[in-house]
């Protein structure tokens, strides 16, 4: 394989990225675990055929996505998110009328406080059931609510991609002034999510044909199988009596991300070991002030992860073997063999080839701050992870000149994975949709979910960037 070693740089990168491009495709075709597997032949041949030197998995990424997996997996079995979809049933079901407003923000909270946005599949159900019985047409609240579930993840205190771009920054050569971190980051998330959520909920309040007036559905209820199919059974958490053991779990969960969320604004209360030393100089900040070696947020949430788990599993009647077994425990393994086969991959390609890049986008980006949000968008549709989108293209667009504060500013733009209706949420989403409103178009591209995805991660970032020039990172 010599001659490949022989060839010109551009000549070695174009076949490199062809070679990455083709595994992305095919193990997003494939779905599931196969999006991580196709990586594993991807840094084969980079390291084998190219003599490249094996990059670094992001290891921190995946040791957090394996702690709030646990954390929430160990929730789910022990009744304590039913307590919380109880909770999130009863707002919706007391005003039907807003649903379609209501319904994305419900979806987006239950995302923010579980740190992942598998947690949609039990909500969408009541959503329906809601929609279809007040004579909302379905599509509107539950395409928006399936969108507004994912995009809550970056504005989680305890999700892998607000970490990962936390800790990115921070430890970038090109410090961000002003910005210290984990709840800096969240400022800008939080609100300018919740925009993008609002932005999502009136859009879809006016989308489609009102029931009765759709032709093609009255059409199909004069089937009385298809009517019965429809308008079926409830669904509904409601007057179901929870144990106390469910209550219980919930509050150690929501009291572990309290401690993330308090530690994270008060680091003195973290741990630290004295002043940070560089070849035998302590380091200080813009301001001067020393910089202090201080426990990371990435390891205070895996660590009050697994204590949440821990106490759960203590003090209720859980059962341990149910944990690994439930939804939300194998969407998240599926989610760390993916940001294990396409971190390293990335890291391996881009890091040998990171000056060309530099020389040849460094003015693009940097002009036209905007295609920063593009190539992220696209990424993240590729590798269908917000963690691994980060993980793959963040740390190449800091070392090609972008600034810090655009990456903050446009953090929205790390979800695009709802172009194509391939992502589980979606393609869930349609299955609980009985009246066949929330739907895959003829050409596929024309699907419920790509309008609000659009309006939701645009309007996120426009929000994004006014919020970071107010914070004065731009």
């Amino acid at each position: 394989m010599d001659f490949l070693t022989n060839l010109s740089e551009g000549w070695q990168f174009g076949i490199q990225l062809l070679v990455v491009l083709i595994c992305l495709f095919y193990g997003a075709r494939k779905g599931g675990i196969a999006l991580g597997l196709l990586g594993g032949i991807g840094i084969l041949m980079l390291v084998f055929f190219f003599h490249i030197k094996p990059g670094k998995p992001a290891i921190d990424v995946m040791l957090t996505i394996l702690a709030v997996v646990v954390a929430s997996a160990t929730l789910q079995a022990s009744g304590g998110l039913d307590v919380m979809l109880q909770i999130a049933e009863k707002v919706l079901r007391k005003n039907p009328k807003l649903l379609t407003i209501l319904a994305p923000f419900v979806t987006c909270f239950l995302t923010i406080l579980c740190g992942t946005g598998h947690v949609v599949y039990t909500i969408m159900p009541i959503i329906y059931d809601i929609a279809i019985k007040n004579n909302i047409r379905p599509e509107r609240p539950m395409a928006a609510a399936s969108i507004a579930s994912q995009m809550g993840i970056i504005a989680s205190p305890v999700s892998v991609a607000v970490v990962s771009l936390t800790a990115l920054l921070l430890n970038s050569e090109h410090k961000l002034a002003g910005f210290d971190g984990y709840i800096n980051l969240l400022q800008i998330t939080i609100p300018s999510t919740l925009f993008g959520v609002l932005c999502i909920g009136i859009f879809s309040w006016f989308r489609g044909k009102d029931l009765d007036k759709d032709s093609e559905f009255q059409a199909k209820l004069k089937d009385p199988e298809f009517k019965k199919y429809v308008y079926g059974d409830s669904k509904t958490l409601l007057g179901v009596d929870l144990p106390k053991s469910s209550w219980i779990a919930m509050w150690i969960f929501l009291a572990a991300i309290a401690c993330v969320a308090l530690l994270g604004i008060f680091d003195s209360l973290r741990p630290n070991w004295g002043q940070i030393m560089k070849d035998g100089v302590a380091q200080v900040d813009a301001l001067g002030n020393p910089k202090m070696d201080s426990l990371s947020m990435v390891a205070v949430i895996q660590m009050f992860m697994l204590l949440a788990g821990s106490l759960i599993i203590i003090f209720t009647n859980t059962d341990v073997k149910k944990i690994g077994s439930n939804e939300i425990f194998k969407s998240g393994m599926i989610a760390l063999v993916a940001v294990f086969g396409i971190s390293w991959m990335a890291d391996t390609m881009f890091a040998v080839h990171t000056p060309m890049m530099k020389d040849a986008l460094g003015n693009i980006v940097t002009t036209h701050v905007w295609t920063y949000a593009i190539m992220l968008l696209l990424i993240s549709k590729f590798v269908n992870s917000q963690a691994a989108a980060i993980a793959a293209f963040v740390p190449l667009a800091l070392n090609i000149g972008v600034e810090p504060g655009i990456i903050v500013a446009f953090a929205a733009a790390c979800y695009g994975y709802y172009i194509l209706p391939t992502y589980p949420s979606d393609l869930a989403t349609i299955q609980f949709d009985r009246s066949g409103t929330t739907h895959i178009g003829r050409f596929v591209i024309n699907h419920s979910f790509i309008l609000p995805g659009l309006i939701g991660v645009f309007s996120s970032c426009v929000a994004g960037y006014f919020l970071a020039l107010v914070a004065g990172y731009l």
